[in-house]
């Protein structure tokens, strides 16, 4: 009887599951904030505390509902524990403030390594053949649902969040690019003008190309010359970490992230 009933619970929760699916946030969202996990966050991200209430509750519930919805698995013999999935969850759910996008709806799995991890990838050459390359990386985001970190990248770039240099915004404004079904620059724009981010992001992109070329000194990483989608995650970085000096050197391109972040980092200054 006791194994019948529990089958029966288990058969309603999906069938209430897949009639309502907001009803498994509902019940996420009714749950209290850890309070291990606003230390995590307090320690990990002291400058979150410069959120308005609002928008700290915001960032809470989404913080939340990443950490119940999406898969974490340790790799490379590192184990998974609340201060890993919560540090994530808290950076790229920043990106998120205020936009009533959803929570990466996309996103299924987080994949973290204790450090840069290898992996092997093919390289077509200019002579038309194929070289089989293995790089190290710090991060990876795939647009099948994944999102591949280095835990002591994410570590130091939240120690030092002013460099301009973070792989979890890099690789979760990887995510947000891709919703517009692939990433190349151009992610859903729903206040910027289309015409206005296209004309500023491309003006700003080949200023950095020939930066690199000339190896000038540049506010963003010579790393978003590479193509349009590095681009937009190289500033992305910059935005969130160097809001002075990309506000003072690029302010057009500041006020597009500002209107497409929905949020203004000076403010956390």
């Amino acid at each position: 009887m006791t194994a019948i009933y529990i089958l029966f619970i288990i058969a309603t929760t999906v069938v209430i599951s897949l009639a309502y699916p907001g009803w498994r946030d509902k019940r996420i969202l009714k749950r209290p904030f850890p309070a291990h996990w606003q230390v995590i966050v307090k320690r990990r991200l002291p400058f979150l505390q410069k959120l308005n209430e609002a928008e700290q509750k915001q960032l809470q519930d989404m913080i939340k509902l990443f950490v119940a919805k999406k898969n974490y698995y340790g790799c490379g013999g590192l184990e998974i524990n609340d201060d890993i999935r919560v540090t994530i969850a808290a950076e790229a759910c920043l990106l998120l403030l205020n936009r009533n996008t959803g929570v990466y709806p996309s996103l299924k799995h987080i994949l973290v390594y204790p450090s840069a991890f290898r992996v092997e990838h093919q390289q077509h050459n200019p002579d038309g053949t194929v070289s089989q390359m293995n790089s190290g990386l710090l991060g990876e985001s795939w647009n099948n649902s994944k999102v591949v970190l280095s835990w002591d990248n994410v570590k130091h770039g939240i120690e030092n969040f002013n460099d301009g240099h973070n792989v979890v915004l890099h690789e979760f404004s990887h995510q947000l690019d891709s919703e517009s079904g692939s990433a190349n620059g151009a992610p859903i724009l729903k206040k910027n003008s289309y015409q206005l981010w296209a004309k500023v992001l491309s003006k700003e992109f080949e200023a950095l190309v020939k930066a690199s070329e000339g190896h000038d000194k540049a506010v963003m990483d010579y790393y978003g010359a590479t193509n349009p989608a590095e681009f937009f995650a190289v500033a992305t970085e910059v935005f969130f970490e160097k809001p002075q000096q990309m506000s003072n050197k690029h302010p057009e391109l500041y006020n597009e992230f500002k209107t497409y972040y929905c949020v203004d980092p000076l403010l956390w200054q």
